[in-house]
């Protein structure tokens, strides 16, 4: 009887919380599910009508649509690509004992404190100006070209922008699966005669999948609305060379006012990334069952 007081004493003072993270959730979707159904723009307040899934077609057949989704999932790849396998190099690196080694794990997982916005123009304006940047400086000394990062490679700009900020996350989950590695293991295969590559392809490898597959979750729900350093760096440009679908969004509601097409873009939005992190979680949950 105590026992179940206290569990009814214990929801009664959680469930206010409870009810505003649902109210916090629900009613701005709510209001984004309403406003798809609705021929609402801004520039003609109390104008509105209802158009059903009209809003839903428009976007759906939208030719920005089709680049902005092979956009997100070209970044999602790319950053994906580059945290996970030099999230693994570090962790090794950063796993050998050296000489000050704490100082260089806190350098390393700097970048992830970086505000987006921040780190976006310390890449834009130091590193890859093609005139006063640091790339451009190590061109002229090599009697090479510049490269216009922005102008040649945005998509592969914005990629290398978004994975130095989340390398430090994949290193940090991927080092401490590392370190919990057993290392007679490794004894072991070494005093079998295995090398330094067979190690880590039958033992290192297949001990961090778990880790691996937490990192690719975690940062692929994240990817999926990266929209600051676009903004920042190439406002969505050249074209439509770096909209993704976050980016298409802001866009459709406050560059054309278009609250109606908007919304309706959010809600695909939603059902893409919920879509890609069913089937995240289904992975990851068959690798924690193994």
């Amino acid at each position: 009887m105590a026992t179940l007081h206290t569990q009814t004493s214990a929801r009664a003072m959680m469930s206010p919380a409870v009810v505003l993270l649902l109210a916090w959730m629900i009613i701005p979707l709510a209001m984004t599910l309403y406003f798809s159904f609705l021929d609402y723009n801004l520039l003609m307040p109390g104008m509105e009508e209802w158009v059903g899934f009209f809003n839903y077609e428009f976007f759906l057949t939208d030719p920005a649509f089709v680049a902005a989704l092979a956009n997100t999932l070209l970044l999602v790849g790319g950053v994906l690509l580059i945290t996970v396998v030099g999230g693994v190099f570090l962790a090794i690196l950063l796993d050998q004992p050296f000489f000050g080694q704490g100082m260089v794990r806190l350098l390393v997982i700097a970048p992830f404190f970086v505000m987006p916005t921040v780190s976006a123009l310390v890449w834009k304006n130091m590193l890859m100006h093609p005139v006063n940047g640091l790339f451009a400086w190590f061109a002229n000394l090599l009697g090479v070209e510049p490269i216009d990062w922005f102008a040649t490679l945005p998509l592969m700009s914005i990629i290398m922008i978004v994975a130095w900020q989340w390398l430090p996350f994949a290193t940090l989950i991927i080092l401490t699966a590392l370190q919990s590695l057993d290392q007679e293991q490794k004894e072991a295969a070494e005093m079998d005669g295995a090398g330094v590559v067979a190690i880590f392809g039958y033992i290192t490898l297949p001990h961090l999948a778990r880790a691996i597959t937490v990192v690719v979750l975690i940062e692929t729900i994240f990817l999926l609305s990266i929209f600051a350093e676009i903004l920042v760096t190439t406002n969505g440009g050249p074209g439509t060379a770096t909209t993704n679908i976050a980016f298409l969004v802001y866009a459709q509601a406050l560059l054309q006012f278009d609250v109606g097409g908007a919304s309706a873009g959010g809600i695909i939005a939603v059902i893409l990334a919920n879509i890609v992190a069913f089937f995240l979680i289904r992975i990851v949950g068959k690798n924690l069952e193994a």
